[in-house]
């Protein structure tokens, strides 16, 4: 008789786990015993390949990060290439936001969040930004990008434009206006604010 088959577990599978947890339930849906269940696992076998909920952590992150494509950050107009790159990291977090809560505001230690920031930090310098400029430009392009992934301005307002002029009529005319220039004004406001950001940049010569 052959032995009892049992579920496989690597981190890299425990990791793509908690991901698909936190997907469809939220942050406060990633527990070890969650994550135990879905993979059909006793909790105590995760600890076999992940120390805690905090290397489960770093383990999320360095998944999450492997889908932001770095490459056009070798593009040679430094212009061009911030904005393809801004826009994948933003489109990353747009399939992941509800990661954005138990990531943002943690330490980076997976390799590949160091990597992501060495490689972006590079080509800011490369483009003629001092290092204490670059760095303020990173931090400002992740408020940019995973405040537009967490936040949606236009689906705050429910009712029809008319509903709100009586007391708020510059509200009104705003999303009014808005709408003759397509549905998608939370894109529009990414793309605006990424314009004004990389305009705002001021690399040597």
């Amino acid at each position: 008789m052959g032995r009892p088959s049992r579920p496989l577990l690597s981190r890299e599978i425990i990791a793509r786990a908690a991901l698909q947890t936190v997907d469809e339930d939220g942050p406060g849906g990633l527990t070890m015993r969650a994550l135990a269940d879905r993979l059909g696992v006793k909790a105590a076998s995760l600890y076999n390949h992940v120390a805690g909920k905090d290397e489960l952590l770093d383990a999320l992150a360095e998944l999450v990060n492997e889908e932001i494509d770095l490459t056009p950050l070798d593009h040679e107009d430094w212009r061009t290439g911030l904005t393809a790159y801004a826009r994948g990291y933003r489109a990353v977090f747009l399939r992941h936001p509800n990661t954005i809560a138990l990531l943002a505001r943690r330490r980076v230690e997976a390799g590949r969040q160091l990597l992501t920031y060495d490689t972006l930090l590079a080509a800011l310098t490369r483009a003629g930004l001092t290092p204490a400029d670059a760095a303020e430009a990173a931090a400002a392009l992740d408020y940019l990008v995973l405040g537009s992934a967490l936040e949606t301005f236009s689906a705050g307002f429910t009712r029809d434009a008319a509903h709100y002029r009586p007391q708020y009529p510059a509200l009104a005319t705003a999303l009014e206006a808005s709408t003759t220039r397509g549905p998608d004004l939370d894109d529009r406001g990414f793309e605006l604010a990424l314009r004004l950001l990389l305009n705002g940049l001021r690399p040597a010569a």
